[in-house]
């Protein structure tokens, strides 16, 4: 009689739910997932060799473009990293601005995870609900910066420029009449602040819709609970951090144990799991949009009261005013100097961490004194989490595979770097 023999299946590279361009080889018995090899390397963009031949500044929007979820997030760490190696201060008001954008940013991971996991699990109107907010996200990203997504607004030294006093309003067309464009532009009459603040005192209750829609949705708990379980000793030993560690029920997180700009400045809460399950991992994200949420609406109130310069007024490292460049011969010079050579970072080396909406996201710079780095390392939390993945998977079906993946939140910019 033959022998049985387990067969071969490919997961992606085209696949709507690999999360991006994932070779995952699965090796089955009937629906069950004896072993998973997951093959990288299909988006490879050598963005740390590219950052070589860059200057500082000019690798910056490279930053964006990893995890390009997250944004404001991975130049976070790039300008920690820069500033560590050149000892600069970074004005409050900056510090400020970074922290309440950077939860801009885990709000705008978060949903997307949301509403793409729970479409993967077959839930399909999450999806429409995540985008709903995102959207006006979105807008604070291009009220600020002038693009939606790749916003190359942090700078080492600060910000790029202060908030802006008006928010852009919807217009009249022929899709809208002007009865449903001033009920859109209802909220857009003052400034950003304003609009941000809005926004704070509107979240929770669309964070308890998604909660009525899954989070006691037997549908949803029979495809999360108990699937791909790692225990709080495995989870450190596989190098998780973010809410993947949490899940496990570590109550690490770098804003609380290695804070950085104002985070110690602020009152908020870090969500842990109790199984370590896919479920877990769910109910631990959506307590962290609640969490950021908390956290924006402090930042608003302090830059109400707070007026301040945005970036640093070493000019070797940031512009001059464009009025004081067009009056002073020493500010031309700087902003030519700046524009055409960049600055000079001194040799040595630095690791700066933040704590990203994925896990721990981490950029090592080497110095050699040049106005480019000499080497550049990041340390994407993607990459461990997908290396878990033969180890999350065995024992289980084709589809919870998926809802791992799913669980894990990938993206391949960061991962495939």
């Amino acid at each position: 009689m033959a022998d049985i023999k387990n067969y071969t299946l490919n997961l992606g590279p085209q696949h709507p739910a690999a999360h991006g361009v994932l070779r995952l080889v699965l090796e089955l018995d009937g629906e069950v997932v004896q072993r998973a090899d997951p093959h990288i390397g299909l988006l490879h963009r050598a963005t740390e060799k590219l950052a070589e031949s860059k200057t500082y500044i000019q690798s910056l929007p490279y930053m964006d473009r990893l995890d390009y979820v997250s944004m404001m997030c991975n130049e976070h760490a790039y300008c920690l990293a820069i500033e560590k190696l050149m000892g600069l201060e970074v004005p409050v008001r900056a510090q400020y601005i970074r922290v309440m954008f950077a939860e801009i940013t885990r709000m705008l991971n978060h949903l997307l995870w949301l509403g793409a996991h729970g479409f993967d699990c077959g839930a399909m109107n999450i999806l429409i609900y995540c985008f709903r907010e995102r959207e006006d996200l979105y807008d604070m990203y291009e009220a600020v910066s002038g693009a939606r997504m790749h916003a190359a607004y942090f700078r080492p030294g600060g910000v790029y420029r202060d908030l802006p006093d008006s928010m852009p309003q919807y217009q009249v067309s022929k899709v809208k009449n002007a009865r449903a464009i001033a009920r859109l532009n209802e909220n857009r009459q003052g400034s950003l602040l304003d609009f941000i603040e809005d926004f704070t005192k509107r979240f929770p209750k669309y964070v308890d819709e998604y909660e009525t829609l899954l989070t006691d949705n037997r549908i949803w708990k029979q495809r999360t609970v108990g699937i791909g379980v790692v225990t709080p000793e495995r989870a450190k030993n596989l190098g998780f951090t973010g809410p993947m560690l949490r899940g496990s029920g570590i109550a690490w997180d770098l804003r609380k144990q290695q804070p950085y700009d104002v985070y110690d400045q602020m009152d908020f809460d870090v969500p842990v799991g109790l199984t370590g399950d896919c479920y877990d991992r769910y109910l631990v994200r959506v307590a962290e949009l609640r969490q950021s949420n908390r956290i924006i609406s402090q930042c608003v109130k302090w830059l109400r009261d707070n007026p301040g310069p945005v970036i640093t007024d070493n000019h070797k490292v940031a512009p001059p005013s464009r009025e004081s460049m067009k009056t002073s011969m020493e500010e031309l010079i700087h902003h030519f100097k700046l524009f055409t050579e960049g600055f000079h970072v001194p040799e040595g080396e630095a690791y700066a961490a933040v704590e990203h909406p994925k896990g721990e996201f981490g950029i090592y710079l080497v110095s050699d004194g040049a106005n480019k780095p000499y080497r550049m390392k990041i340390r994407p939390p993607g990459f461990a989490h997908l290396a878990a993945m033969d180890e999350m998977t065995r024992g289980h079906m084709i589809s919870d595979t998926v809802a791992i993946i799913g669980t894990m939140d990938i993206v391949f910019g960061e991962i495939d770097r």
